[in-house]
This record gives C-alpha cells, sequence and structure tokens, in this order.
C-alpha cells in the first residue's frame, strides 16, 4: 500500500512542508550555498514530519484497539500498514542521512589544510568553529588523533549506525505485531482466523529472532570499534576520570543485561540499548571536551530518543488454544434431530484431541431414528463413500470408555472409540495398538526457577521432569492430553517468561 494511501486511510493529509521542513539551518558553517546539500536537509526535515504524523496515528489506533474490541481486526491492519509505511520512511531518512553525511565528510576533508589555533584554557587542541561539524567523528581531531585504520574502523562503524538503528526498529515493530496479533487470538471466536493468526505470530516470531541475530552481529563490531576508538583517544588526552567513569558503565550495562537474560523479549534490543547508551555517554563526554557544542547538542537529541526506547519488554507468550466441541452422550425419548434440523456434519479440528464414538458405518444416509435418541450426532463420508455416524465428543480415553459401555448397555451392537489428533483420525478400538501419550515441553531457560519446579512438583507429581536440550525440559508422559495441559496450564503461572507447550508421543507396542 503506498504511503498516500495509507495516511488517507489514517484520517491524515500530507499537507505542504511546515516551518521546520522549509526552514533548515546548515549543520556545518560554510555549506550554506550549497543548493544541493540543502535541499538534502529540507527532504530530511520533511520525511521526519510524516514520520511524526503517522505515529501520531499509530498512537491514536493503538488507543482504540483497547476500547474497540469489535473493530480489533481492522484497526490491527491499519496499525501494521502504518508501521510499514514509518520503516519505509525511516529508511528513507537513512539514505538521505548517508548523502548529507557523505557532502559533510567531502567538506571536512577538503578544508584539513586550515589552520587550527593553539590550545586553550584546559581543553585539547580546540577545533576552530568554521571546522566544527555537527557529526562527532567527522571533526578533524579523530583523523588527526587516531592511527589511520583505527579511524578507518571508527569511520565505517559510524556508517553502519543506520544499519543498527533500522534493526532495533524492525524488533520494536515486530514485538509490536506479536503483542497485537496474540490479542486477536486470544479473543477470536473464529477456529478459522485463530488458525490464521497463530500461523501469523508464529512468523512474526522468526522474523523477530532473524533481526534480532541480525543486530547482535550489526551492533557488536560497531560498539567494539567504537569504544576502543574513544578509549584510545580519552588515553591519549590523559583523561583518566573520564576512562574510569565509562568502565563503570559498561560494567553496570552488563550486569543489567545479565538480570533481563530469558525475561525480555528480545535480549539483543536490550544489549543495543544498554551499551549503547554507554557509546553515546563517551561521545558525550568527548563533544564536551574538545567544545564541539554542535554535535553535542545533536548527541543529547540522540540520547533522548535512546532513552525513549523501552527494552525491557516482556515476552509474548501463546498458549495455542482449543476450539474443539466436547460434550457427553445424552439419550432422549424422541431424537432431537429432525427434517429440519438435521444431524450436522463431524467437525475436524485441526488443533486438539477429541474422542467420539463411532455408533455405525452404513453405505447409506441413515435416519436419525435409528440411534435410539442419542445426541449429539454428527456423520461424514469417509473412504469408500461409506457414511460414519458418531456420537458425543471427549477429551480422555477414559470418558469416551465409559461412554461405550453406557452405550452397549443401551443396545448399541459394537459402538467403536475413534480419535482425532490435529486433524489426523485414528480407530481406537480396531488400532489398540498405537497408544498416544503426552508430555509437556519447556524452553525458553537455560535454566528453570525454583518457583517452577515446585509448581510440577506440585501440578505433575510422580511425573518425571528431564532435561534434553540447552534450553528445553520435559516433563511426562501423560496419558491424555487434558492432564498434560492442566500440569501446562499451573506451569505456566509461575513462569510467564517460559514457553510451553504439550506435544504427542505414540508408541507403537507389538
Amino acid at each position: 500500500m503506498s504511503l498516500w494511501r495509507i495516511c488517507l486511510a489514517a484520517g491524515l493529509v500530507l499537507a505542504a512542508p511546515g516551518a521546520q521542513a522549509q526552514q533548515v539551518a546548515a549543520r556545518i558553517a560554510g555549506l550554506e550555498q550549497r543548493e544541493d546539500y540543502m535541499s538534502l536537509l529540507r527532504e530530511e526535515a520533511r520525511l521526519q514530519e510524516r514520520e511524526d504524523s503517522i505515529a501520531q496515528a499509530v498512537a491514536d489506533l493503538r488507543r482504540r484497539f483497547r476500547e474497540e474490541p469489535a473493530l480489533r481486526s481492522s484497526h490491527t491492519q491499519r496499525i501494521l500498514d502504518m508501521e510499514e509505511a514509518i520503516f519505509d520512511l525511516r529508511n528513507a531518512r537513512g539514505r538521505l542521512t548517508d548523502r548529507i553525511g557523505a557532502i559533510e565528510q567531502e567538506w571536512v576533508l577538503a578544508n584539513l589544510g586550515n589552520p587550527q589555533p593553539e590550545a586553550r584554557g584546559d581543553a585539547p587542541a580546540l577545533i576552530p568553529e568554521e571546522r566544527k561539524v555537527r557529526n562527532l567523528i567527522y571533526n578533524p581531531c579523530f583523523r588527526e588523533q587516531l592511527p589511520a585504520p583505527d579511524y578507518a574502523a571508527l569511520r565505517e562503524a559510524q556508517e553502519r549506525e543506520a544499519a543498527a538503528a533500522a534493526c532495533a526498529e524492525r524488533c520494536l515493530a515486530h514485538y509490536n505485531d506479536l503483542a497485537v496479533t496474540a490479542g486477536l487470538y486470544a479473543a477470536t471466536p473464529s477456529e478459522h482466523e485463530a488458525a490464521e493468526l497463530l500461523a501469523r505470530f508464529r512468523t512474526t516470531q522468526q522474523a523477530l529472532r532473524a533481526t534480532a541475530d541480525t543486530l547482535a552481529r550489526t551492533w557488536s563490531d560497531i560498539y567494539d570499534d567504537k569504544t576502543y576508538a574513544y578509549a584510545y583517544l580519552l588515553d591519549k588526552l590523559g583523561q583518566d576520570a573520564i576512562l574510569e567513569r565509562e568502565e563503570q558503565l559498561h560494567a553496570r550495562a552488563a550486569q543489567e543485561l545479565a538480570a533481563l537474560r530469558d525475561t525480555c523479549a528480545s535480549e539483543a534490543l536490550a544489549d543495543y540499548c544498554l551499551r549503547k547508551r554507554v557509546a553515546a555517554d563517551y561521545e558525550a563526554q568527548l563533544a564536551e571536551l574538545l567544545r564541539l557544542d554542535a554535535a553535542r547538542d545533536s548527541l543529547r537529541e540522540a540520547s533522548m530518543r535512546l532513552e525513549a526506547i523501552d527494552y525491557r519488554l516482556p515476552r509474548v507468550v501463546v498458549r495455542e488454544r482449543s476450539f474443539l466441541d466436547y460434550a457427553p452422550i445424552e439419550y432422549a425419548a424422541v431424537s432431537p434431530y429432525t427434517y429440519q434440523n438435521p444431524i450436522p456434519e463431524c467437525r475436524i479440528h485441526p488443533h486438539g484431541t477429541i474422542y467420539r464414538l463411532l455408533l455405525g458405518t452404513f453405505n447409506t444416509k441413515r435416519a436419525a431414528a435409528l440411534f435410539r435418541g442419542a445426541h449429539p450426532l454428527s456423520y461424514r463420508i469417509g473412504e469408500r463413500n461409506k457414511w460414519q455416524y458418531f456420537a458425543g465428543g471427549f477429551a480422555t480415553l477414559a470418558e469416551a470408555e465409559r461412554a461405550q459401555q453406557e452405550a452397549q448397555r443401551r443396545g448399541f451392537v459394537r459402538p467403536e472409540i475413534v480419535v482425532w489428533h490435529d486433524g489426523e483420525y485414528r480407530n481406537v478400538s480396531r488400532d489398540p495398538g498405537a497408544q498416544a501419550s503426552f508430555r509437556v515441553e519447556i524452553s525458553g531457560a537455560t535454566a528453570l526457577p525454583e518457583a517452577v519446579k515446585q509448581a510440577i512438583s506440585s501440578a505433575a507429581a510422580g511425573y518425571e521432569l528431564s532435561r534434553i536440550g540447552e534450553q528445553l525440559f520435559v516433563v511426562g508422559l501423560f496419558p491424555d492430553r487434558q492432564s498434560a495441559e492442566t500440569a501446562a496450564a499451573a506451569i505456566q503461572e509461575t513462569g510467564p517468561a517460559l514457553e510451553i507447550k504439550v506435544a504427542e508421543t505414540k508408541d507403537f507396542s507389538e
């Protein structure tokens, strides 16, 4: 969807550029007369205005999403469309920033021959006002004071900052999509829509993990190159107090990240935000030390935006829902099914386990009166176009066996127990050797908290807890899905950040 259509759908009007976009100042003295440079600055300001407008519309829609449950589906799509537009605008603005930086860098390099005044006061060799630039590392002192390979690595790290920021934005967008999708999944009454939402949730989870991996790799290299260069320069300038401060900030960031491990939605995003603040403090200290006012102001604005990012996001956990129509078999004197109210077709559920009684298989359709008033009934046309009639719906094999005994007592000659698991059909009475069992799988932590272990001991007493992977624990085996799901729900209450699901295993005996 185009940006214009998205904005119209959100009720936005992209008006002519405002005063902020029309009146921009050159970030480096001496570039005011370059029309291509000033045009890029104006375009950058216009993109920022559009991004701010759409961001406000997203905030309004999120409020309406909470207040208008009936319209959540349409609100969700509009939010996703607008977030995609914001992402596109930020990418476009990042490309503009690169072009602007290239012009500024070209100007700086072309003016490196200008003489510098002697140092003043307690500051190291001050930079003349006309040579100061807004982008910190393009100020001449970095090129002049750092070894050439280190300065090249620093510049490359700076150029990759936009890519890291874009990854962080995508992580946040994926997280917001997860939260919205989880809310819709929990609220929808439609099994079909729930399946689509669950598939979308899983896809977004994978996208978040992939983006987080990219962010971790990109940011680690940037941080190492930047902090090495800054520490080298500060050490050369004899600023031991600042170096000690930065070491303390780095240690504090590492401690906070360790405390967040296994609890936040994205450790890569948290690491980026925490260590980015350390790098930003390095840069602020250098800008203040070298009296680079424009760079200091720019860094202050960037720090404020960084402080606004919430990296302590809790994990979004979705328990797969079951839409199974469990119902005991009842017997009426007169069948509730008539010509106007015929026996319905049997629903095949894509997820979950349900047992039913197969009352009979016939070559042709049968009247409801044949089934002795039993209800609820359902039918399906199976292999070789045979009509199969089923009764009831049970969560466990034990319930189905009791219903089978009652049906036999009421005159049904050979009722058979059948089961569907995740849409797969099996006749239990004819295939008793294939026994299904269930286990609870717990992932998302390298070690289980003590509270979770206690919950397992209470909810799954007598069932074995074992570890089968670096971050995978299993409890079981349970004889039926209902018992496993009951235990899983109790465990989830004490470990909301863990990913917990019930899985079926089969043992085919001889």
